[in-house]
């Protein structure tokens, strides 16, 4: 792309595969941030606002925003931290998708079932930065020196296959789901740290003039998160019940609470989280509240 057409647009890098695309989609969809990306093309250009889609590797993310021109991202809080960009990005929001657990993991009924007794061995991960501070402070209690300090390597991928193939004699990875993990004969015995899909920006601002539209993205991301997190809740309760019932549906600030014509009784509309709805609703039926609707939320400002 002709390197003018970007000019005085703000640049926002999205993960061109992987775990974190397709909900990066739907949160731009969310947004209302129009385009259409053609094939093999990594840049293109949003149609309702002066912004240009940058599509980049997760784990070059953080240096792009942090040290390029690149104003916003989305990539996981684990590859900001392996690339020593905490200083220099700012995580705005996590975004609750893309969760999962960076583990240290050894073969299920080896002789090594602890990170103790993994220490001076050899260890494989693609996250070798973040390996290596865990392990140094292991072997820095341990007090192990020299050439008896565990030994950390880096591969690209296949990490979880190091064990079985003569490779390490534990492995640092990503574990989601856990499936990956078992297949390959291995479980977790620690957490290095748990991690998600974080919206970040520069910790130095690249242009001031971008900063009302920052603003105007983040808000509109933020309500497309709390959208997906909440559902909105709404019943009748007799006015003296009213203190129990929103101890049940405090909502996110507070409930909104209207008065209905038959004496002593109100009309309460709160939100709740998505998760709980159904506990929500048989609490609220134990104390006494009818007409209760749960109606989900498209989209929403928080």
């Amino acid at each position: 792309m002709n390197p003018d057409a970007l000019a005085g647009r703000l640049l926002f890098a999205i993960p061109k595969k992987g775990r974190l695309y397709e909900k990066c989609l739907e949160i731009l969809s969310g947004a209302d941030i129009q385009f259409r990306r053609h094939n093999r093309l990594d840049v293109c250009l949003v149609m309702n606002h002066p912004i240009a889609l940058v599509f980049l590797p997760a784990s070059d993310i953080p240096s792009f925003v942090g040290s390029g021109n690149v104003d916003l991202g989305i990539t996981g809080h684990d590859v900001i931290l392996e690339a020593n960009m905490e200083e220099q990005v700012t995580e705005i929001q996590r975004l609750g998708f893309g969760k999962c657990a960076l583990q240290v993991q050894v073969p299920e009924g080896g002789s090594i079932q602890s990170v103790e007794s993994l220490a001076g061995k050899r260890v494989v991960t693609s996250f070798e930065v973040l390996a290596a501070a865990y392990f140094e402070k292991i072997d820095n209690n341990l007090q192990l020196t020299g050439e008896s300090r565990t030994k950390i390597q880096y591969v690209g991928g296949s990490v979880e296959a190091a064990c079985a193939l003569g490779l390490a004699d534990g492995i640092v990875d990503l574990v989601e789901s856990g499936d990956t993990m078992r297949a390959a004969g291995l479980h977790a015995i620690a957490t290095v740290l748990q991690t998600e899909a974080v919206l970040i920006k520069s910790s130095v601002p690249k242009n001031p003039d971008h900063a009302p539209l920052i603003d105007l993205i983040t808000r509109r991301i933020a309500g497309v998160i709390a959208a997906s997190k909440y559902v909105v809740c709404e019943y009748n309760i007799s006015r003296d019940k009213l203190p129990v019932a929103t101890t049940i549906t405090p909502g996110r600030r507070a409930p909104t609470i209207s008065p209905l014509e038959e004496e002593n009784w109100v009309a309460v509309s709160s939100m709740v989280e998505k998760k709980n709805a159904a506990n929500v609703m048989d609490e609220l039926v134990k104390i006494g509240a009818e007409d209760i609707l749960i109606f989900n939320l498209d989209n929403c400002r928080v």
